[in-house]
């Protein structure tokens, strides 16, 4: 029969990390460690009104009626075991924690039911000495935390068998470990790139290059550099996508292009990361603790507009050292540590030399121009009598991708005889798009 609470209720679940090998190893001592452990859990949960339903081996199952009780016996619990002075076979005893709050089922007992597996597959992600909460227990003691202690966002998992994803949070105290590891959980690979709705035209040297270049584990700062219309964010977006089962927290895309204060870099990056600013300590703090033991990979883009933050991302990198960072942008960083990658326009023909529609359709400019024309004229073509003026037309756009969609948009009212002729002499066409674009 259950003697705990019943209808909405916090479980508190843990155990203790590499228990298994520390029974195989020190049996006699782990015996003893075990009974100390016991009882500083059980005292930790009675003070604050919690019900120990069930134990198996080193782990222990808590129930209370009130989610900021349970948050101040985990507190309490993890300060007694970070203090005690254990068997010195073992060493501290380090015991990882989990906190959800839901609907409590009873049957022949016992609890059962999806708050219990949520519990159970939070816990299964953290490490010794952390404590995991959910989002539902989150928002019940956000605003009534014991004095000193906060939640800090990790993010948002798929847990093992659970369909719904998890934001989880971590209980951190300043007498208490901070820094873990990442999170065990099995889909880590997450990202917000966005979504490209036509495929990327050429680009397999740049693309190769600049994989190699970020594979490499001394290079963390990429820059990928080239005037405005060059395709410096399509290219960004392709090489993070193909990095993307690389990193275990994912690849995340942060858009700059239309932020001119340097000061405001960091939030945008915050924003993205779900990272809550906080009055009382700076930005970069609280970015560099959100990361430090993340493995993930930061794309850049626009950074033209706030170069001047370029100090600030090196400070990033210092704080956490399993990032990377890719950037695009008009101009270099000039910071310790970064590595320039000059986009180049996209590939032309000679135009002083005769060449077959078929031949000419193989310059990535020419395919592109080809691509973006059908898009807004379904029955356009290249053919022997417009492949001349179409590899001209790509000629006077400098190869620039941007320009050559734009001018590629105009062939549902123009014929690209017509087209070129529009663009004779306007010798700074390309420019323009230079300027106005990314």
């Amino acid at each position: 029969m259950i003697h705990g609470p019943t209808g909405t209720v916090t479980f508190l679940f843990t155990d203790i990390e590499g228990s298994t090998k520390l029974w195989e190893q020190h049996p006699d001592a782990m015996r003893v460690a075990l009974a100390r452990h016991d009882a500083i859990l059980r005292q930790a949960i009675a003070d604050c009104g919690g019900y120990v339903f069930k134990t198996v081996g080193d782990a222990f199952c808590a129930a209370f009626a009130n989610a900021t009780d349970a948050i101040t016996a985990v507190l309490s619990l993890q300060r007694a075991l970070a203090v005690e002075v254990w068997v010195s076979e073992i060493g501290a005893i380090r015991v990882r924690a989990a906190l959800h709050t839901g609907d409590a089922l009873v049957r022949d007992g016992d609890y059962f039911g999806p708050t219990l597996s949520r519990v159970a597959r939070l816990l299964a992600v953290g490490h010794g000495g952390q404590t995991l909460v959910s989002l539902a227990t989150q928002a019940l003691v956000r605003d009534a935390l014991p004095e000193h202690a906060r939640l800090v966002d990790l993010g948002q998992y798929r847990l093992k068998d659970l369909f719904r994803p998890e934001r989880i949070y971590q209980l951190a105290a300043p007498d208490l470990p901070a820094q873990f590891p990442p999170l065990r959980a099995p889909d880590t690979q997450r990202t917000n790139l966005p979504a490209q709705s036509t495929p990327l035209i050429g680009r397999e040297r740049e693309i190769a290059s600049a994989l190699a270049l970020l594979r490499k584990p001394d290079v963390r700062l990429v820059t990928l550099t080239g005037p405005g219309g060059v395709g410096k964010t399509r290219l960004s977006l392709q090489i993070a996508a193909d990095l993307l089962g690389e990193h275990e927290q994912g690849v995340w895309f942060v858009e700059l292009a239309s932020v001119t204060d340097p000061g405001l870099v960091l939030p945008a990056i915050a924003n993205v990361l779900s990272v809550k600013d906080s009055t009382d300590r700076p930005i970069v703090e609280a970015l560099g603790e959100h990361l430090r033991h993340l493995h993930l990979l930061l794309v850049l883009d626009g950074f033209e507009h706030a170069v001047n933050a370029a100090t600030l991302i090196v400070d990033l990198l210092r704080a956490a050292p399993r990032i990377k960072i890719l950037v695009s942008s008009r101009e270099v960083l000039r910071v310790t540590g970064e590595h320039q990658y000059p986009v180049p326009p996209l590939d032309l023909p000679d135009v002083r030399r005769r060449q077959t529609a078929a031949m000419l359709v193989q310059y990535e400019a020419v395919a592109l121009f080809v691509q973006r024309a059908k898009a807004a004229k379904a029955d356009f073509d290249i053919t022997e009598q417009n492949a001349a003026a179409i590899a001209a037309i790509c000629v006077r756009l400098d190869g620039l991708p941007l320009a050559i969609e734009l001018a590629a948009a105009r062939s549902r009212v123009l014929a690209p005889q017509a087209l070129l002729e529009s663009l004779r002499g306007r010798c700074r066409f390309a420019d323009r798009f230079a300027r106005d674009h990314s």
